[in-house]
């Protein structure tokens, strides 16, 4: 029982190191991976090798299918161009799962005992991202080690040689055993080694190892499927597209699998070398022969999974792109996104409070859906800023997420504000068949308009951080202030004149003025975070500045 729970403890810190060398990559590198993604999607064989390349670099194919079905989700790649990566991601999963093999257990200690020191020591830089890095690729190499030393005395008990004797013959019984291997251990690079382990063991032949091997691949794909369940149909058919190619090479492979073992055994180097090599020289084959046929199965899978219809596709955020948490500086761009969304549909809604001013009573229901929807994206943004680990974030990007998830919150209590300030109106003005006197009306509505002014102009600065807008937004709010003071005594000074109208929406009235101007505030609140930023900044300048005697 302790034999078994230290193989399985050993596929745990396989996984665990791969999965700790992907985000210490996606993190320093992870908006360049992206751009060479994206960058490649025109020509087929650049795809294909950008597929191999990334896989070489996150340790993980499945890694691979996450951010491309992502960028597949969010519109940014095709579907024909992603299956091509796909296929690369395979062939760089084969060639690791070779590299892994060779005998490096003095790199294990080294990598831990350096990653350790560079990550404690500067965890929040690039260099202790690059110490995570090191660390996964010594739990890595000695996750392998492991396995070997665990599997060992496993493949040596009798219980197992007449459980695994049970597997010869049957080449679907055998390769749907390597799928379960491979979910199981949540990795067809573990899966893949275990099968080679046992194959030099002499727990099976060489031919139910193919077997398992072209198991593992399909079990891969199921991976990949789970994986991306939760994304929209654009990002599930990357996923189908996938497991389909792997089914077809697991159905024109596994018919000619015995003859293939027979003329594989003929060759030069041990039981464990050459189930390495099969699984290697396998998918480079499958792939490269099914690169041309990316164009048909993405048609295919455009098929089979259609978009689901929305009555409304602003219920649901658009970019908070789960895959990119590995990557702080890409999640906080994504939030960052979703937050401006915010921001239109606030802009959507001011819209519809000035029709409602001017008697369109009906577009109040409008306005409270909007800001039903306006929660729903906060809520989204919100939970989706707490899964970034706070403590690995720098300088720069914390201060970011401080300014997401501050304006997120402002415009969320904008939109209740401008949804009361609707109902207000629709129900107090309307209901009382009273309306606002000519004067009134014509000031509320320069409000509005130098409201929304402020409103772009504050998504504006949000988005750029730049100083010049930041001092014309903060001018701005003060000359509102100015002009809503004055409207507020325009105001008084016709009830002084007993002018009926403004006698009859005077609560309304100066509720209105009062709502507005903390909509300003709110709106213009993101000014002073950029301004005091750039004191903060020319302070440290002028202290880290040489002085002259």
């Amino acid at each position: 029982m302790l034999t078994l729970l230290n193989l399985l403890s050993a596929i745990a810190m396989l996984v665990w190191g791969t999965h700790i060398v992907r985000t210490g990559i996606m993190r320093v590198y992870g908006a360049n991976l992206r751009q060479v993604l994206s960058s490649s999607i025109e020509k087929k064989p650049l795809a294909f090798v950008a597929g191999i390349g990334v896989t070489a670099l996150v340790q993980s194919s499945n890694a691979t299918a996450l951010l491309v079905s992502s960028f597949v989700a969010q519109g940014l790649v095709g579907l024909g161009p992603a299956l091509v990566i796909m296929l690369g991601a395979d062939v760089g999963t084969a060639i690791m799962a070779r590299v892994l093999t060779f005998n490096l257990s003095w790199l294990s200690p080294l990598l831990i005992f350096v990653g350790v020191i560079l990550f404690l020591s500067r965890k929040q830089t690039r260099v202790g991202q690059m110490g995570r890095v090191a660390i996964g690729l010594g739990l890595i190499v000695l996750a392998l080690e492991l396995i070997v030393a665990a599997a060992t005395p496993i493949t040596q008990g009798y219980g197992v040689k007449v459980i695994f004797s049970s597997l010869t013959g049957d080449v679907m019984l055998d390769a749907l055993i390597g799928a379960l291997f491979a979910i199981i251990s949540y990795s067809s690079l573990a899966a893949v080694l275990l099968t080679a382990t046992l194959t030099a063991s002499g727990v099976i032949s060489l031919q139910v190892a193919l077997c398992l091997v072209i198991g593992a691949n399909l079990g891969s794909g199921l991976l990949v499927m789970l994986n991306t369940s939760g994304q929209n149909a654009a990002g599930r058919r990357v996923a189908l597209g996938s497991l389909l190619f792997k089914l077809l090479g697991s159905a024109l492979v596994l018919p000619f699998v015995s003859l293939i073992a027979h003329g594989i055994e003929r060759l030069p180097g041990n039981a464990e070398e050459l189930v390495i090599y099969f699984h290697m020289f396998y998918n480079l084959v499958r792939c490269l022969l099914q690169v041309p046929l990316s164009g048909p199965m993405a048609r295919l899978c455009e098929t089979w999974i259609v978009d689901a219809p929305t009555e409304d596709p602003r219920l649901r955020p658009r970019h908070l792109d789960v895959s990119a948490l590995d990557t702080p500086s890409l999640a906080l761009a994504n939030a960052a996104r979703e937050t401006l969304r915010m921001g239109d549909v606030i802009e959507h809604m001011m819209i519809l409070h000035h029709e409602v001013l001017h008697g369109k009573r009906i577009q109040a229901k409008e306005v409270r859906r909007l800001d039903d929807d306006v929660h729903v994206l906060y809520t989204a943004i919100k939970l989706y800023l707490a899964q970034i680990q706070k403590e690995d974030l720098g300088e720069a990007d914390s201060r970011r997420w401080a300014e997401i998830i501050e304006m997120a919150l402002n415009l969320e209590q904008a939109g209740d504000i401008i949804e009361r300030m609707a109902s207000d109106v629709a129900d107090q003005s309307h209901g009382a068949r009273s309306s606002f006197s000519a004067e009134g009306l014509a000031e509320l509505d320069q409000l509005h308009e130098k409201l929304t002014d402020n409103l772009r102009l504050s998504l504006s600065v949000f988005l750029s951080g730049d100083i010049t807008s930041a001092k014309r937004l903060r001018r701005s709010k003060h000359r509102f202030r100015i002009l809503d003071r004055r409207y507020a005594h325009a105001h008084v000074d016709r009830l002084h004149q007993q002018n009926v109208q403004s006698i009859e929406t005077s609560s309304l009235h100066l509720a209105l003025l009062g709502d507005m101007k903390r909509l300003n505030s709110l709106f213009c609140a993101v000014a002073y975070n950029a301004l005091d930023q750039d004191e903060k900044d020319d302070d440290r300048d002028w202290e880290e500045s040489p002085r002259t005697p």
